[in-house]
C-alpha cells in the first residue's frame, strides 16, 4: 500500500474482528482477488489510449478505478468521438483477452481457500468484468464450481461503486446484509459493499496503491488468511 493510504488492518481497526464472524454468504470480488487480471487489463487499455496520442500514467488510473471512472473519459475530453472510442475500445478488449489466454494470472492457495471456505459458506462472484472475458478466464479453471452464482456486468443497473451488484446477490440469495461478508481488494469494491451495508474484507493486491481501505473490517496480506478470519 502506497504512503499516507488509510489501512486500519484488523486488531487496531475501530470495528473489532469478531463482527466478521456468524456469517452464512462470502461474496467475492473477482478481478484482483481470485485472479490477477488488473493489471493486463490496465496494459490493454494503455496501449490501445497510446493510440489516440494519449498517457495513462498508472497512477491516474488507479485514482479513477475508485470512483468508477472510464480512462476512454479522458479520450472524450480530448476531442475523439464516440465512434473512434467504441473502435479502440473493442481493440482493447481483443488484447485483454490475448493477455488472458498466454499471461500468467494466477493467484496463490485460491483453491485450497475455496475448497475450505465452501464447507461452510454458500458462496457468490460478484464482478465488474464482462462476461464473455469471465468465460473465457474460467474455461479451465475450478473456481467457478465453488459458487452458488456469478453476477457479471449487465446483470445490474449501476457497476461498483454503486451498492447495486451487492443487493442484488444479496436479493439472489434471500440473505440480508448482516449475514454477508465481501472480499475486495479496490476503494471500488469497498465503497460498493459499504453502501450496501455488507461488511467487507479486502485483500492487499501489490498492483492496487493508493487506495482507502479505513471503512474495511479488516485489510489481509493474503486471501489465505481468510478463512481463520471467518471461520
Amino acid at each position: 500500500m502506497a504512503e499516507g493510504a488509510s489501512d486500519g488492518g484488523c486488531g487496531s481497526h475501530r470495528r473489532a474482528v469478531p463482527l466478521i464472524h456468524d456469517k452464512t454468504t462470502i461474496l467475492w470480488d473477482h478481478d484482483g482477488v481470485l485472479v490477477h487480471t488488473e493489471p493486463w487489463y490496465y496494459e490493454a487499455t494503455r496501449r490501445c489510449l497510446a493510440d489516440f496520442g494519449l498517457p495513462l500514467p498508472i497512477a491516474g488510473y488507479l485514482e479513477d478505478m475508485k470512483t468508477g471512472r472510464t480512462a476512454w473519459e479522458r479520450a472524450r475530453q480530448s476531442g475523439f468521438n464516440d465512434q473512434q472510442i467504441a473502435e479502440k475500445r473493442a481493440e482493447r478488449d481483443t488484447l485483454y483477452q490475448k493477455f488472458l489466454q498466454s499471461e500468467e494470472i494466477e493467484i496463490p492457495n485460491v483453491i485450497n481457500v475455496l475448497d475450505r471456505l465452501s464447507r461452510q459458506f454458500q458462496m457468490a462472484i460478484v464482478t465488474t468484468a464482462k462476461r464473455e472475458d469471465f468465460e473465457l478466464i474460467h474455461a479451465e479453471r475450478d473456481i467457478v464450481s465453488h459458487m452458488q452464482f456469478v453476477l457479471a456486468n449487465g446483470d445490474y443497473p449501476r457497476a461498483k461503486p454503486a451498492p447495486d451488484p451487492y443487493l442484488a446477490a444479496l436479493d439472489r440469495f434471500g440473505v440480508a446484509a448482516q449475514q454477508a461478508v465481501v472480499v475486495e481488494d479496490s476503494e471500488r469494491g469497498l465503497r460498493a459493499a459499504v453502501a450496501a451495508g455488507i461488511d467487507c474484507v479486502v485483500v492487499r493486491n501489490p498492483f492496487i496503491q493508493g487506495h482507502d481501505f479505513g471503512e474495511a473490517v479488516c485489510v489481509i496480506d493474503r486471501l489465505d488468511e481468510l478463512p481463520d478470519l471467518l471461520t
